[in-house]
């Protein structure tokens, strides 16, 4: 197994875009402390990033975004860069296709062995297994003898995290299996766009474009695969956060209006009501009630 370990530190740039660099066979694992430190990753190789402790800053080609500690990003698509604006302790684990496959190899032959882009709070489990490999790098005996079984442990865990989305494979177009992943790759791009920009209408031709797609062809094939349009996944995940920020902050509604891109504080409120029953106040003072009863219980 081949699994090449860099460090970097404060102000440190690592990229592994360079030609010298790549190896179709290697796997790095990239530790990472302190302000300022770049990694540049080529498009199309397969990474898992992990914050462990303050907020990572991800780049790429058309959206930039910002991962919590504790959340894991797998990332497969354009150019990727990160960066580090305040204290950061963060580890990388990437590589091209060739050098995860015996890694992830053994899944459902429906499914293939690739892991799509997916972001969220990181199993436990996998965040262990990270950690550990990225203490190897001293133990060369330990990294060749353990290590391909806690690459293939951890790309059974993700794969895992990824059921229900790779449950959606069949509903993609395509003719064979690689065209359908490639089809799922293109919507997840229009996905991603949507979530990294709440606080903007994106429009339709953009994301369309970001898909390679003409827009009548993106909404049908969208809604094949998801059982919803672009459009109405936005106003779910804008209806999702409007809920949130009004039930678990004091922000006032015209912060809150101004935050998540509505028109008016009118046009918030109306929104609000007719996706949830009730207003935001109400909203508000049905929280605070049920709160005040968990202390007196």
């Amino acid at each position: 197994m081949s699994v090449q370990h860099h460090r970097i530190h404060f102000a440190e740039h690592l990229d592994l875009s360079a030609a010298g660099v790549r190896d179709s066979s290697t796997l790095h694992l990239v530790r990472a402390s302190g302000r300022a430190v770049q990694l540049d990753l080529p498009p199309n190789w397969l990474s898992l990033w992990l914050p462990l402790r303050g907020p990572l800053r991800l780049e790429a080609a058309d959206s930039a975004w910002d991962l919590a500690p504790g959340h894991l990003q797998v990332w497969r698509d354009s150019r990727l860069r990160s960066s580090a604006r305040g204290p950061c302790w963060w580890l990388c684990l990437c590589g091209p296709d060739l050098a995860w496959k015996p890694h992830l190899d053994g899944a459902p032959q429906a499914q293939g062995n690739d892991l799509f882009p997916w972001e969220g709070a990181a199993p436990r489990e996998a965040s262990r297994l990270l950690v550990r490999l990225g203490r190897l790098d001293a133990r060369p005996n330990e990294l060749s003898a353990n290590g391909p079984t806690l690459l293939r442990t951890l790309g059974a865990l993700l794969r895992e995290e990824q059921r229900e989305l790779l449950e959606r494979l069949p509903r993609c177009s395509g003719r064979t299996l690689r065209r359908r992943q490639q089809t799922l790759l293109r919507l997840l791009r229009v996905q991603h766009l949507i979530r990294r920009h709440p606080d903007v209408r994106l429009d339709l031709g953009r994301l369309a474009r970001s898909a390679s797609y003409s827009p009548c062809h993106l909404i049908r094939i969208y809604r094949e695969v998801f059982d919803e349009t672009p459009t109405e996944y936005a106003a779910r995940l804008r209806s999702d956060r409007a809920w949130r920020m009004v039930r678990d902050t004091r922000m006032p509604v015209c912060e809150i209006t101004e935050a998540l891109g509505f028109e008016s504080q009118s046009a918030f409120c109306r929104a609000f009501k007719n996706s949830f029953g009730v207003t935001a106040t109400q909203a508000r003072r049905a929280e605070s009630a049920r709160i005040a009863r968990g202390r007196a219980a």
